[in-house]
C-alpha cells in the first residue's frame, strides 16, 4: 500500500489524509499537539460557508462545490454538523464594497434579496439602524461547527486505519519528503504533505513572505435576555465598511447556534504577532472588536462579555490558497487566510485527485487559488 505522511491535524490535513485514505493509501498524520489542537486555526466553535465573497467569483462559485463535498464527509461521519442560517449583508453607506459584492452574486444567477434598513430591522431586531444605508440577505449559507467537525474526522480516520502521532517537527526536507522530528528521528513517506497552518513559513523558507502569520482576535457574547429569540433565529452578519475605509474592515457576527455562543470578529488582517504565542486576548483587543459590533446592535450595553480568544491565520497576501507541489512527491497546503475552512474537504479531495492523475494535478494550483474553473477529471472527486 502507498505511504503518505500529512504534517497538521487542523481541517486542512484531516482533509488532505481523508482525500487520500479513501483513494487506498497508508496514512500517518503528525500534529505537535494533541487533536483537536487548541492552537490551531481550525479549532473554534464556528466557521462560516458562503457565497458572498466581494468580488471574488471564483470562490463564490467554488462553494458549491465546497456543498458537495461537505455532503460526502457528513456520508461517511454519519452525522451532519452544520447549521444553516443564511447570510445578510449589511452597509454604512452602500459603498463601493458592498455594492460590487452584490453585482457579482447577481452576475452569478444568485438570489440575492435587498433590504431596507427598516426591513431589516423589522426582519431582525436586534440591529440598529443608526448608520446602516442597505443591506441585503441571501437563503444560502450557514455556520460548520468547527470544533466538532475537526473531533469527529479525527475519530473517523483513525477508525479507518490512519496512524496519528504526537510530536514536534523540527524540519522538513521537501526534496526527499522526509520530516526530521525535534528528538532528531526521521519520518519518510511515498508523499509528503504539508498542511502546518501559521507554523509553515517557518518550517518551509519558501512560503517566507508569500504567507504571514496572522492574530485574530474573537469576542464571545451573550445576548440580552429580550433578543435571544431573535438571534437564536438570526442568519451570519458581515458588515462591510466602504471601500475608502478597507482598512477599517468591519465585523462579522456568527449567531448561536448549537448551544455555541454569539462569536463576533474582525475582518481585518493585524499581519503580526507569532504562532507560538498565547491564544488568550487582552481586554484592549477585545475593545476594539467591540468598538466595530457596538453600533450595529441594538441595546448594545445590555450584552454580556462572555470572553475572548485569538487565533493565529497563515495569511497570502491576495487571499489566494497555496495549493502546490513543493518537489516530485512533496505538496504544500498554506496561505487560507481565514476563509479556507469551508473549503477542507473540497481540497482533500481534489489533493488525492491530482496524486493519481498528473494531468489534473497541473491545474490544481491554479483553481485553488480561484482562478480557474475544475475540469471534469477534476470534479469527479466531489461529485
Amino acid at each position: 500500500m502507498k505511504q503518505a505522511l500529512v504534517l497538521g491535524a487542523g481541517i486542512m490535513g484531516l482533509s488532505a489524509a481523508w482525500g487520500l485514505r479513501r483513494d487506498g493509501w497508508s496514512v500517518r498524520v503528525i500534529d505537535q499537539d494533541p487533536i483537536p489542537n487548541p492552537r490551531g486555526a481550525s479549532v473554534d466553535h464556528h466557521r462560516l460557508i458562503r457565497h458572498a465573497y466581494g468580488t471574488d467569483a471564483g470562490y463564490m462559485r467554488m462553494v458549491d462545490d465546497a456543498y458537495l463535498a461537505w455532503d460526502r464527509l457528513w456520508g461517511d461521519l454519519g452525522e451532519a454538523l452544520y447549521v444553516p442560517t443564511g447570510v445578510l449583508v449589511l452597509s454604512q453607506d452602500g459603498g463601493a464594497r458592498f455594492q460590487d459584492g452584490r453585482r457579482t452574486l447577481l452576475a452569478d444567477g444568485r438570489a440575492v434579496e435587498d433590504l431596507t434598513p427598516e426591513a431589516a430591522l423589522a426582519r431582525y431586531p436586534f440591529l440598529d439602524l443608526t448608520g446602516l444605508a442597505c443591506a441585503y440577505a441571501l437563503a444560502p449559507g450557514g455556520v460548520l461547527l468547527a470544533d466538532r467537525i475537526v473531533a469527529a474526522l479525527h475519530r473517523h480516520l483513525q477508525a479507518a486505519g490512519v496512524v496519528f502521532e504526537q510530536a514536534l517537527v523540527a524540519e522538513v526536507d521537501p526534496a526527499r519528503a522526509t520530516l526530521r522530528l525535534a528528538d532528531g528521528s526521521e519520518r519518510a513517506a511515498e508523499l509528503l504533505v504539508v498542511a502546518a497552518g501559521p507554523w509553515a513559513p517557518r518550517l518551509l523558507p519558501g512560503l517566507r513572505g508569500r504567507v504571514t502569520a496572522s492574530r485574530q482576535v474573537l469576542a464571545y457574547l451573550e445576548p440580552p435576555p429580550a433578543l435571544r429569540a431573535a438571534w437564536a433565529a438570526a442568519p451570519m452578519l458581515l458588515d462591510l465598511q466602504s471601500a475608502e475605509e478597507a482598512a477599517a474592515g468591519g465585523f462579522y457576527a456568527v449567531p448561536p447556534v448549537a448551544g455555541t455562543p454569539l462569536k463576533v470578529g474582525d475582518h481585518r488582517f493585524s499581519l503580526a504577532g507569532d504562532a507560538e504565542d498565547p491564544r488568550s486576548a487582552s481586554a484592549a483587543e477585545i475593545e476594539a472588536i467591540l468598538a466595530e459590533v457596538r453600533p450595529r446592535l441594538r441595546d448594545f450595553a445590555a450584552y454580556q462579555v462572555i470572553g475572548g480568544a485569538a487565533c493565529y491565520y497563515d495569511v497570502e497576501p491576495r487571499e489566494r490558497f497555496l495549493l502546490e507541489p513543493l518537489g516530485e512527491a512533496t505538496w504544500v497546503m498554506s496561505g487560507f487566510s481565514g476563509h479556507g475552512f469551508k473549503f477542507g474537504p473540497l481540497l482533500g479531495l481534489a489533493l488525492a485527485r491530482a496524486i493519481a492523475a498528473p494531468g489534473v494535478a497541473a491545474a490544481l494550483p491554479g483553481w485553488a487559488a480561484g482562478q480557474a474553473a475544475p475540469d471534469d477529471a477534476l470534479r469527479e472527486a466531489w461529485t
